[in-house]
């Protein structure tokens, strides 16, 4: 199905129209998601102004570069009063006004003094008197690191509340998007199955759904948080001083021409590894099936050279990937040193020429690290967006897969089915008109059993197929009660129809959950009454827990006898009115198979039934046997009928007794 466009995609970074479609699956959480933004917009604002109360600690009160005081009123009622040598003092922020007396704090050696601002008045102040002095700032300072402590324990808390939504939200999402595929998944037509290999179905519905996952809760929501950091500083940075933040931004061009060639480059280095990982992928799947053969015919050390050129290729095209993103973040991280070098180079010298205040510097440093920190993180968020846009156009290419078989929308009822079937002047061909069945017609009356024989690739299979509808004919009719198949309900049809297959299949889980396939209204003792009834029983009572024996994924642990007497028990136990036995017979032992020759009677009896037979001993009872040649009926009437004929029935009747015959002398 998708080779090509898994190869195609995977160079797409970012398409508009399946991140639409992705955006859909987020819309029934919109007030989640709009709350995680929100939440992350303050917590972005807690991120802000660390450094920029941390500025006002340096510069207002630590310094106190900043800080004038004014000759006040002693009788004045202020706690920020101070006297000192005679004058009462009052810390004024900002510019003194130029008609009344200021004093500046100044520092010179391990000595600290007031100077007015005329330069008149110098006051040498005592170690106690700065104390004193200073007991403002020291109040400033504790209540500064308080709300310092608020904000990164507030910053901590929102980060946990928001993590949680957000990750209960992506996964919520991805629940929404897995059950869909899956249910999707269970509408389509075997044809689908048949092109599809189950190990990259099962991939698209673990792996790729959890790159989704990754896409909604690391990069679409956190994207927000970026862009409130970025804008943020920018406009911080703009406020406390324009020529620095002019200065810090020189590096952005770097920045974006950096970026840009990243992107290409990691595209390029991501899709040939994405490509080398499917031909492993492949490759060892393949292998691991045909595991048996390969041991057989001592071709492990051949697998495991073709395994190795496979393997380096894939390595080659890692390392390639891996030196696109070992360069880019060094890359930035020799930008932000460079753009550091610049603002303490500026800064500084502004600084010394006391044009700048040391905590704007100490904030401009600090801001500037916040600027590339989302941009180091590009690296992450771009190879999960690579990751996840082309995992959603597989999912995609799956979701868009049109049931081959499509529901009616007004199906006719079936109401009680008396079991008449009959194929009118059907063709049919699984590709193009490579045609597997040519103008076949017959008639099974009801309660009938009609065995289908021929040899391999005559049809016969395909019939029960098209009977069940698990394929659409391209001409002429089925019809069963005298209604065409097409325009009834497939679950209702499906429901009247059973279908016992030579490969059996078993679900892990129990005996009695195999047999009833987790139906609630079939009950333990049904269970019983049909296993006993088919003489899977004996068999079932032998096992240590019986109908509570664990059963081993396609039931490893069971003979191919006792599978195919537990698939005629779970037959039974939905009691169909048209039951299908496909090769039902074939490859059991010969006990087994008397089992089954008993139980075959009570299994058809009061049905139609329809059988495939490799054995033609096991149908010499059947109402009516159709030979099939080519995909055209060649003969059809009784055991008896057909030998008297000296047909096609009569040569594979012959050539069965003979090999039968053969294997009895062998064995005498």
């Amino acid at each position: 199905m998708d080779n090509f466009h898994e190869e195609q995609t995977l160079g797409k970074a970012y398409d508009s129209r399946l991140a639409r479609r992705l955006l859909k699956y987020a819309r029934p959480y919109w007030a989640l998601i709009a709350l995680c933004v929100l939440l992350l917009l303050v917590i972005a604002a807690t991120d802000l102004a660390r450094p920029y109360l941390v500025k006002v600690a340096i510069d207002d009160h630590i310094l106190g570069s900043n800080v004038f005081y004014s000759e006040a009123d002693e009788n004045a009622d202020d706690d920020s009063l101070t006297a000192i040598q005679g004058y009462t003092l009052r810390p004024v922020k900002g510019e003194p006004d130029p008609g009344s007396l200021h004093f500046k704090l100044v520092r010179e050696g391990g000595q600290q003094r007031l100077e007015s601002t005329d330069g008149e008045i110098v006051l040498t102040l005592s170690p106690e008197e700065v104390r004193e002095l200073r007991r403002v700032d020291r109040e400033s300072i504790l209540r500064l690191g308080m709300l310092l402590f608020f904000l990164v324990t507030a910053g901590f808390g929102l980060n946990y509340v928001q993590a949680y939504i957000l990750q209960y939200t992506g996964q919520r999402i991805v629940f929404d998007i897995r059950q869909e595929l899956f249910t999707h998944l269970q509408r389509l037509a075997l044809r689908f199955f048949d092109t599809n290999p189950v190990g990259r179905l099962v991939t698209r519905v673990t792996n790729d759904t959890e790159n989704l996952h990754e896409m909604y809760t690391a990069v679409l929501v956190n994207l927000f948080k970026d862009v409130f950091m970025i804008l943020g500083i920018i406009v911080v940075m703009f406020r406390l001083d324009v020529r620095l933040a002019l200065v810090s931004l020189a590096t952005l061009p770097l920045i974006v021409a950096i970026t840009a060639v990243f992107r290409i480059r990691a595209r390029e280095a991501y899709r040939e590894t994405r490509v080398r990982l499917a031909r492993i992928n492949a490759y060892f799947a393949e292998n691991i099936a045909g595991i048996r053969l390969v041991q057989i015919f001592r071709q492990e050390r051949r697998k495991s050279r073709e395994f190795d050129e496979v393997n380096s290729s894939h390595l080659r095209a890692s390392m390639r990937e891996l030196n696109v993103y070992a360069v880019f973040r060094p890359s930035m991280e020799l930008v932000y040193s460079l753009a550091v070098a610049i603002l303490l180079w500026f800064g500084g010298g502004q600084l010394l020429r006391g044009v700048v205040d040391f905590g704007v510097l100490y904030a401009f440093v600090n801001y500037l690290e916040l600027f590339f920190r989302p941009i180091n993180d590009l690296t992450e968020k771009y190879n999960i967006m690579q990751a996840s846009m082309a995992s959603a156009e597989r999912i995609f290419l799956i979701l868009d897969e049109e049931p081959a078989i499509a529901e009616i929308e007004d199906p006719r009822p079936m109401g009680e089915v008396k079991g008449h079937i009959e194929f009118k002047n059907v063709w049919f061909a699984y590709v193009g008109e490579d045609w597997v069945l040519r103008d076949v017609s017959f008639t099974v009356e009801p309660g009938q059993t009609v065995a289908f024989v021929g040899a391999t690739g005559a049809g016969k299979t395909t019939i029960m197929n098209l009977l069940s509808r698990f394929y659409d004919i391209q001409k002429g009719q089925i019809l069963i009660d005298g209604q065409d198949i097409k325009e009834l309900s497939k679950g209702e049809l499906r429901r009247n129809v059973g279908l016992v297959m030579q490969d059996v299949f078993m679900f892990s889980g129990t005996i009695a959950e195999n047999i009833t396939l987790n139906n609630p209204d079939i009950d333990p003792e049904r269970v019983r009454r049909v296993a006993e009834h088919v003489n899977a029983h004996h068999f079932i009572s032998a096992l240590p827990k019986q109908y509570e024996e664990p059963v081993t994924e396609r039931g490893s642990t069971l003979s191919a006898g006792q599978r195919q007497l537990l698939a005629f028990a779970r037959a039974l136990a939905y009691d169909p009115a048209i039951l299908i036995l496909d090769e039902a017979t074939a490859n059991i032992d010969t006990e087994t198979e008397m089992l089954i020759q008993d139980a075959l009677p009570k299994l058809l009896k009061g049905r139609t039934s329809l059988v495939v037979a490799h054995r033609l001993s096991t149908i010499q009872d059947a109402d009516k046997i159709i030979v099939l040649h080519k995909g055209k009926i060649r003969e059809q009437g009784t055991h008896q009928e057909l030998l008297a004929q000296k047909g096609l029935y009569h040569n594979l009747f012959l050539l069965q007794y003979k090999e039968s015959l053969t294997e009895s002398e062998g064995a005498s």
